[in-house]
């Protein structure tokens, strides 16, 4: 499957309204376009004075003007005093602020200052923050709203991001009815399509379209054909075990597909196929099934095609003994206690309401039968 989902890995760039950069990855090293604080401003609601005329405290001097955030550039005259709001440029002339609780003031127009300032007391110089044309974020960085920040501070309304892998998903079989529909005796809810849609998205992807077929050969042809058409990675769910209507086999097999059976639990019946250049993967229809093979074989190559970091495995005690089944590399669902790791009971592959308490997988080797209370075990975070 790596082979096959190599193509992914090739990205380009695109420039995305900043919003749109959120949980995106950054595809070059973005330097500041200008000095940040742009100006010397205050630090403190206060007064801005000239030190030389501020020696010696107490000291009272005449209050001259009065600045706001927002006002433009004046001239300080020394042995005055101007009265400055948090962030106000500084009066060119001044080069310190008195925070205002350290003054006292009178009726007539003048502020004593208690104690004397030394240079630079409660000033922001410009470019203090970041400098123009310094580094501000390296190629690679995943968005975050901290990012927004510093990004929106330098005035950047745009940022080249790498491209997203597109996918799109078909969950197959005639049973299947969307959200929202009454369910008649044999019919379920879809929920296949949403969490492989659900979690590509979470892994870096674009997802183009989220589909669902029955079991007529045709139908799913047609839908894939437009799946192809849009995506660079097709997912879909069911239709690849041994039963009499595995549509999904029926029409990659004459195509070259190649379905096999793979030593883990759940999630043994795989397929692998290209349609029109755009691979596919076919998971199982269980729902447990399907959200484990997107786990273990997709999950890795979306995140790395994204510019993702990889979510690596984990080792943790177990805090209570379990059984596997020999033979076969078992995913059994688990949940952090603490540094421990709990597996949760019930082994259905059908169960995916207890998959939503599941916040790891427990990997147990296929030549394990069974593990004690406090021997590690290898879990891979979900």
């Amino acid at each position: 499957m790596a082979t096959l989902l190599s193509p992914l890995l090739i990205r380009g760039a695109e420039p995305v309204p900043l919003l749109d950069a959120l949980g995106r990855v950054l595809a070059e090293d973005l330097v500041a376009p200008i000095d940040l604080p742009t100006f010397r401003n205050s630090q403190m609601d206060g007064y801005a004075v000239d030190t030389g005329s501020v020696t010696t405290a107490p000291v009272t001097l005449p209050v001259r003007a009065v600045l706001a955030a927002g006002d433009g550039e004046t001239a300080h005259v020394p042995g005055t005093a101007t009265k400055i709001m948090t962030g106000a440029p500084l009066p060119v002339g001044a080069d310190a602020v008195v925070p205002v609780e350290d003054t006292v003031t009178d009726d007539g127009g003048h502020v004593t200052v208690c104690t004397a300032p030394a240079p630079g007391a409660f000033v922001r110089e410009r470019g203090s923050d970041i400098g123009r044309g310094r580094p501000l974020l390296p190629a690679g960085t995943v968005v975050a709203a901290r990012h927004v920040a510093a990004l929106a501070a330098v005035g950047l309304t745009h940022v080249p991001v790498r491209t997203r892998p597109r996918v799109a998903v078909i969950s197959t079989g005639s049973e299947l009815v969307p959200g929202g529909s009454v369910l008649t005796t044999g019919r379920i809810h879809d929920s296949n399509g949403p969490a492989l849609a659900a979690s590509a998205a979470a892994n870096g992807a674009l997802v183009v379209s989220v589909d669902r077929s029955g079991d007529d050969a045709e139908v799913f042809a047609a839908k894939l054909a437009h799946a192809t058409s849009a995506a660079e990675v097709v997912f879909t769910s069911g239709g690849v075990s041994k039963g009499d209507f595995e549509v999904v086999k029926d029409v990659l097999g004459p195509r070259g597909a190649e379905f096999v059976s793979v030593a883990m639990q759940p999630g043994g019946p795989q397929g692998t196929a290209r349609v029109d250049a755009v691979p596919v993967l076919t998971f199982p229809g269980n729902p447990v099934s399907a959200l484990v093979s997107f786990e273990v074989f997709a999950r890795p190559v979306l995140r790395s095609a994204a510019g993702l970091p990889a979510i690596d495995p984990e080792r943790r005690p177990l805090a209570t003994s379990l059984v596997s089944v020999p033979g076969k590399r078992q995913f059994l669902r688990g949940r952090r206690d603490g540094d421990s790791v709990v597996a949760i009971p019930g082994a259905g592959s059908h169960l995916i309401a207890a998959m939503a308490t599941a916040d790891v997988l427990l990997d147990i080797p296929a030549d394990t039968t069974g593990l004690e209370p406090g021997e590690l075990v290898r879990v891979l975070p979900l």
